[in-house]
């Protein structure tokens, strides 16, 4: 029974003193505040892309693994696809043909060029044979209808020649038009089997190696992550709800997750005005100002973007202000509506409604 006793006595003491600490309350104190907008992301290479398949096929070839250094165009891999080696290897072949066809000592040219002579020299005969005998017809010596023939044997070789030219033109248009159109098609099916090779689109690093030699890939299939090594930004997810206190310039302070304990200080350089569906945020770009010891891309981070700094303000612990921006005052007990300011993790700004005299507890939830 005693022992009952003792211990709701030291209960209710216990319980004096708590609402004693509670009852003490605070003074609303003046100290610098700074307002930031919170934001989680990751480590990026400067051009980071993504290096990607252009044809299908088996990589029966991949010189590369993370870390190396490659040169703008250089020679990465292959990828098997013997389809466009033979259209690539056909095509070169049907120009060739294409291309001897439209030269002037091409067959068709040749037998025209033959043709052509052999009607200007009839041509000639007809041309002396009308000429002589228009002078016997003159002369009475042949009849009008042998002269008549004569004509018409002349004009009938002149237009035959005529025709062996027209033909003749015909044929060297349309061999043009076939070359022009066979080195059209040499050309594409060139960059078509340039496809099979995997060539890095800018120098950088490799930074993740997708694919190993043998793995079958479709055009589109990611092969390797690259990017510039010597630019390292942070990538950062903003809430769509803070996006219009951002601004380029603004000063931010950056702990990855490796190593919590050390801060990094950046610069917002770049603000993307799209959506991210895929994150559901905005996508804003923040370049080191300090030198950054951690350089593995893809780290994960988190970021404090300062919005603005005021100095020697009042200010109350965030823990006092309530719903409605209420606080309770110790001297009634009641709560009061108060103007806030800016508003930190640890801080508000006090605009109105409070002086440094009044003294606050916390609300009773």
């Amino acid at each position: 029974m005693k022992k009952g006793i003792a211990i709701g006595i030291i209960c209710c003491v216990l319980q004096l003193v708590s609402c004693g600490k509670k009852e003490d309350g605070i003074h609303p104190v003046r100290r610098n505040i700074t307002e930031m907008v919170f934001a989680s992301g990751v480590l990026e290479a400067d051009d980071q892309y993504t290096l990607s398949a252009e044809a299908d096929g088996y990589l029966v070839d991949l010189r590369i693994k993370e870390g190396d250094l490659v040169k703008a165009g250089q020679l990465l891999g292959s990828i098997d696809n013997h389809e466009n080696v033979i259209n690539a290897v056909s095509a070169e072949r049907l120009h060739e043909i294409a291309r001897e066809n439209a030269s002037p000592d091409a067959p068709a040219f040749l037998e025209i060029e033959a043709n052509i002579k052999a009607a200007r020299a009839k041509l000639d005969l007809d041309r002396l044979q009308e000429e002589r005998y228009e002078r016997l017809m003159a002369s009475n010596s042949i009849s009008r209808l042998e002269y008549e023939n004569a004509r018409l044997n002349a004009e009938s070789a002149r237009q035959a020649l005529n025709a062996l030219l027209e033909q003749y033109r015909n044929q060297l248009r349309s061999a043009r038009q076939e070359e022009v159109s066979q080195r059209y098609k040499r050309a594409v099916n060139e960059v078509v089997s340039g496809k099979n090779q995997v060539r890095a689109i800018h120098a950088g690093m490799i930074y993740q190696k997708l694919k190993q030699a043998g793995d079958y890939v479709r055009k589109g299939d990611a092969i390797a992550v690259m990017g510039n090594p010597k630019i390292i930004y942070a990538r950062l997810n903003v809430d769509e709800t803070s996006m219009a206190q951002l601004k380029p310039g603004q000063l931010t302070m950056i702990r990855l997750n490796t190593d919590k304990s050390k801060t990094y200080a950046a610069r917002v350089r770049d603000i993307f005005p799209a959506f991210d569906a895929a994150s559901q945020s905005f996508i804003v770009k923040a370049y080191f100002s300090d030198r950054l010891d951690f350089r593995v891309t893809g780290t994960q981070l988190e970021a404090n973007i300062v919005i603005r700094t005021r100095k020697n303000v009042l200010v109350i612990p965030t823990s006092y202000l309530d719903y409605g921006n209420k606080v309770t005052l110790k001297k009634t007990h009641q709560q009061v509506i108060i103007k806030p300011g800016i508003i930190s993790d640890q801080w508000v700004e006090i605009l109105g409604g409070l002086t440094d005299q009044d003294i606050l507890i916390p609300n009773q939830h």
